[in-house]
C-alpha cells in the first residue's frame, strides 16, 4: 500500500516543477510517470527512512520488464527514473529538513545505474533507399490516403520532424519553395518541449514529387491552419479531404497508416522516428565541415551538437569502416618515408586536443575524405 505521505510528497514536487519552474505539462507527465516507480518501490516505508529498503532503488528498476516483452526497462530509461527521483529527494531535504532529516546526502548519490558493459545493439533507421520504396508503390485512382502517407514517408525523412510534430504542423506551416519549415508552438504544431525553430527539408528531388503532389492537393482544398497530414472522409467508397479537426490521437493514426505502407512495399516496418533517424544519418554523412554538422543539429532542434553526437554517431559505424578501409587506398607510396618521419609528432600533436577539437578535427578529416 503507498505511504500517503509520500504521495503528497511527490504531488507537491509536480506541482512546483509546474508552476516554478515552469515546465510544460508534457514534461511534467514524463516526471510523474518516473516518480510513479519511486512510490511504487517505497511502498508503505515513509521517504525518510527508504535507504534501509531492499532491494535497493536501482536494483528494483533494472528488476522491471520492459515493453514488447523486453527482459527489462531500456537503459535510458531507467537512467531517467533514477535522475529523476534524485532531483525529487534533494528537493524533499530542502523542503522538508526536519522531516527528510534522516535521509543521508551520501544515500541520494548512489541513485545511479551500476557500470554494465557495452551491449552492442542494432542501429535502426529508415533510410533514403527505403524510402524510394515506399513512394514508388502504385497509387491506385482515387485513394488519397495512400497519396497522402507517401508524402508523409518522404516528408518525415526529408525534414527530420518528431511524429508529433508532423502531425500537428498546418499547411501554413510549410514553405516548400524555401524548403523551410516553421516548426512555431504559436500554430499549433506539438513540438517537445514547446520548442520554436525554423527548419529546413532536404533538397533530394526524386523524395520531394509525392510532397508537392499532396502540397497542391490540400492547398488547394483547405485553409492553412488545417493540418498537412489531413484526415481523409470515406463516403460510399470515394475519398476527400475531412476539415474536421484530427483527434488526439492523430500520432497514433500515422503509425498504423505508416504500418500499412511498409506492408504494402512489403519493406520491414520501422516507426515514424526511425525516418527522423533516417533524415539525421543522411545529414551527418553527408557533412563536411563542422558547421555543415551545426547545421544537422539544429535541424534536428538539438539544444547541442553533443546531443545530436551521443544519440546518431553510433548510426555512422558501418560508413566509418568504409573510411578507415579507404585510408590505404589514398595513400600515395612516395610519401610513406616522410609519413613515418612525421607520425610521432602526428601522434603527440592529436594526444594534446581537447575533447570538442579532437571532435573538429576527425569532422574535418572526414570532409577531406569525402570530396
Amino acid at each position: 500500500m503507498i505511504e500517503r505521505l509520500n504521495y503528497l510528497k511527490i504531488k507537491k514536487h509536480l506541482k512546483y516543477l509546474e508552476e516554478v519552474l515552469q515546465l510544460n505539462p508534457a514534461s511534467v507527465d514524463r516526471y510523474r510517470f518516473y516518480l510513479r516507480h519511486l512510490l511504487l518501490w517505497a511502498n508503505d516505508q515513509n521517504f525518510r527512512d527508504v535507504q534501509r529498503i531492499r532491494p535497493t532503488l536501482p536494483t528494483y528498476i533494472a528488476s522491471l520488464p520492459g515493453k514488447e516483452g523486453k527482459v527489462s526497462l531500456a537503459v535510458a530509461t531507467q537512467k531517467k527514473i533514477l535522475n529523476t527521483s534524485k532531483r525529487f529527494f534533494r528537493w524533499a531535504k530542502e523542503t522538508y529538513p526536519r522531516d527528510m532529516n534522516n535521509l543521508p546526502v551520501s544515500w541520494i548519490d548512489t541513485l545511479r545505474l551500476p557500470r554494465q558493459p557495452q551491449v552492442s545493439a542494432e542501429n535502426v533507421f529508415v533510410t533514403q533507399a527505403e524510402v524510394l520504396q515506399l513512394i514508388s508503390i502504385p497509387v491506385p485512382e482515387n485513394d488519397m490516403a495512400l497519396l497522402r502517407d507517401q508524402a508523409a514517408a518522404a516528408m518525415l525523412f526529408l525534414s527530420g520532424m518528431r511524429a508529433s510534430a508532423f502531425a500537428t504542423l498546418p499547411i501554413s506551416a510549410i514553405d516548400l519553395e524555401n524548403l523551410t519549415i516553421f516548426q512555431w508552438p504559436e500554430l499549433g504544431v506539438h513540438t517537445k518541449n514547446g520548442k520554436k525553430a525554423t527548419t529546413f527539408i532536404l533538397n533530394i528531388p526524386e523524395l520531394l514529387i509525392p510532397i508537392h503532389k499532396w502540397d497542391a492537393i490540400v492547398r488547394t482544398a483547405l485553409p492553412g491552419f488545417s493540418p498537412w497530414y489531413a484526415p481523409i472522409a470515406h463516403t460510399w467508397g470515394d475519398q476527400g479531404l475531412s476539415i474536421e479537426a484530427p483527434g488526439k490521437s492523430r500520432s497514433n493514426a500515422l503509425h498504423k497508416r505508416l504500418k500499412l505502407l511498409f506492408s504494402l512495399a512489403n519493406v520491414t516496418f520501422k516507426s515514424a522516428h526511425k525516418f527522423r533517424h533516417g533524415h539525421a544519418v543522411y545529414g551527418l554523412l553527408h557533412a563536411q565541415t563542422m558547421a555543415d554538422y551545426k547545421a544537422v543539429s539544429m535541424n534536428l532542434m538539438h539544444d547541442s551538437i553533443e546531443i545530436t553526437d551521443s544519440t546518431y554517431a553510433p548510426m555512422l559505424s558501418s560508413d566509418v569502416q568504409e573510411r578507415i578501409a579507404g585510408l590505404s587506398k589514398k595513400t600515395d607510396p612516395k610519401l610513406n618515408y616522410q609519413a613515418s618521419l612525421v607520425g610521432d609528432e602526428m601522434e603527440s600533436y592529436l594526444t594534446s586536443l581537447n575533447q570538442d577539437k579532437l571532435k573538429q578535427a576527425l569532422v574535418l578529416i572526414a570532409g577531406r575524405f569525402a570530396q
